[in-house]
């Protein structure tokens, strides 16, 4: 079973590299290598179901001084769900990319992307982080800027410039802990920071993790730190625009996640997670007021996701006022199921609006009422994915956001239910602006699919995310049951 897990960044960039040695069958090679990573990481995750924990030295060479690999629930699930997304993407890629010089752009740089997502979620020390944030960041800009407009290459110039701040303060952080720690590995730190042996160095991890975390909320868009998301995402195409807010995002999330429960657990103070859940608060309102004033499609699915992953970040301090229990425990799965549901549903959504785009030569939400009532499987799409980020059942938001106003009135903090309350009603309101276009008196088509390769993938993203994860929740919380001390 460990093989697996380094198939999960050999199998993706083997293929970046014969796509780029085989530009001609760019798209046949891509869209394999794709497929080879999925069973790959079905394989991983059926071996962290069966033995709770996978772990790898390359070579043999322990940490420190090695390489190490780590696979738990938290991470299979990350995985799981990027395998997926990467898969509907690249078949609807496919479709999206027919001029072959934009293909020999996008695969190499798709593969790419992709094993730098597989690598982060499986690093199992800082530094190896940070070299997978680095091919994660430029491979993300460069593929924002494959739709040649000025304002796409303005854009993902920004966002390559915000990304490697954000990289380099992650990046002071790691020296600081290496200067006083003399290691990097996950749990050689925690154990050492467990101890508390001297005041100075409880000070020094203090400082490190306050630096990374500001690197990691930069890349993750958090508010205030999300000026540089709405037009990255607005303006990259369609498939860049789904993993953007799907996947690369989730992975500094993911990333702050762990540091936070999981490695500096016994720094972090009820203090500073109270900021993380302000700072997710005011994404919640903010990102959730310019949705509903933005006038294109794909600008309201941009501020939708500053919005929800402000959800994310409300965690934090319920999380951190629970002591260890069932209580806890479940709160962690709900986070987690947000996440996934948030990353099936927005990379449904970006699907489905660049779709439309394309057939109605604009994503102009006011003029887009005849297109969607052609279009009744994006239609669909679009309602599907709108259900998840209003947290309605059955999707798998709504059992998430039922956790957390429970963790809150279970913790004494009652104000985070009206951040909750409030968000959702404004997530109502941007949806139900969108869905109205679709309804009026010109007839529809007679066949559900007008183009299945680029409906379908859509369709399945978002029904994952208001179906399978709403109703399945069971195998999910126990596969994060073996997420060691993070639950």
């Amino acid at each position: 079973m460990t093989d697996s897990l380094v198939l999960a960044l050999v199998v993706p960039l083997a293929g970046a590299l014969l796509v780029t040695a085989l530009p001609a069958h760019a798209a046949r090679i891509g869209l394999f290598s794709v497929m080879l990573n999925t069973l790959n990481i079905a394989l991983l995750t059926l071996g962290v179901w069966q033995h709770d924990e996978l772990q790898l030295a390359l070579g043999d060479w322990a940490p420190p001084l090695g390489i190490g690999f780590v696979a738990d629930g938290l991470s299979a699930a990350m995985l799981a769900m990027t395998a997926l997304v990467s898969l509907a993407i690249s078949v609807y890629a496919g479709d999206y990319f027919r001029d072959p010089a934009r293909a020999r752009h996008f695969w190499p740089l798709w593969l790419l992307l992709l094993t730098s997502l597989n690598g982060l979620f499986l690093a199992a020390d800082l530094f190896n982080l940070y070299v997978n944030l680095e091919l994660l960041g430029l491979s993300a800009a460069a593929l924002g800027a494959l739709g040649g407009q000025r304002t796409a290459l303005e854009a993902n110039l920004r966002y390559l410039l915000v990304g490697l701040l954000g990289s380099m303060t992650y990046l002071l952080g790691v020296a600081l802990i290496y200067s006083g720690f003399s290691t990097l590995d996950f749990a050689q730190l925690a154990a050492q920071l467990a101890r508390g042996d001297a005041a100075a160095s409880g000070l020094l991890g203090a400082t490190a993790l306050g630096l990374m975390v500001m690197g990691l909320a930069l890349k993750a868009a958090l508010f205030p730190l999300h000026f540089w998301l709405p037009p990255a995402h607005g303006s990259a195409p369609a498939p860049v625009s789904a993993a953007l807010s799907a996947l690369v995002v989730k992975a500094a999330f993911y990333l702050i996640l762990r540091l936070w429960l999981e490695v500096f657990a016994p720094l972090t103070t009820q203090g500073a997670a109270n900021l993380l859940g302000l700072l997710g608060a005011g994404a919640v309102l903010w990102g959730s007021w310019q949705a509903l004033r933005a006038e294109r499609l794909k600008l309201l699915a941009a501020y939708s996701t500053v919005a929800q992953l402000g959800y994310l970040f409300l965690f934090f301090p319920i999380l951190q006022g629970l002591p260890a229990g069932e209580t806890r425990s479940n709160l962690f799965a709900a986070v987690t199921l947000m996440a996934l549901a948030h990353g099936f549903a927005k990379s449904g959504l970006f699907l489905a609006a660049g779709f439309v785009q394309q057939q109605a030569g604009h994503d102009r939400i006011a003029e887009l009422g005849t297109t969607l009532q052609q279009l009744p499987a994006t239609t669909l799409t679009l309602a599907l994915a709108g259900t998840a980020l209003i947290g309605l059942p059955p999707s798998g938001s709504f059992v998430a956001k039922w956790l957390l106003l429970g963790g809150a009135m279970a913790n004494g903090q009652w104000w985070w239910v009206l951040v909750l309350l409030a968000g959702t009603l404004l997530a109502v309101a941007y949806v139900f602006r969108l869905m109205t276009r679709a309804f009026g008196l010109e007839p529809t088509p007679r066949h559900f699919f007008t183009q299945a390769r680029a409906e379908g993938p859509a369709l399945l993203l978002a029904a994952m995310a208001t179906g399978v994860l709403g109703v399945a929740t069971a195998p999910l919380w126990h596969l994060l049951g073996t997420s060691g001390g993070l639950g």
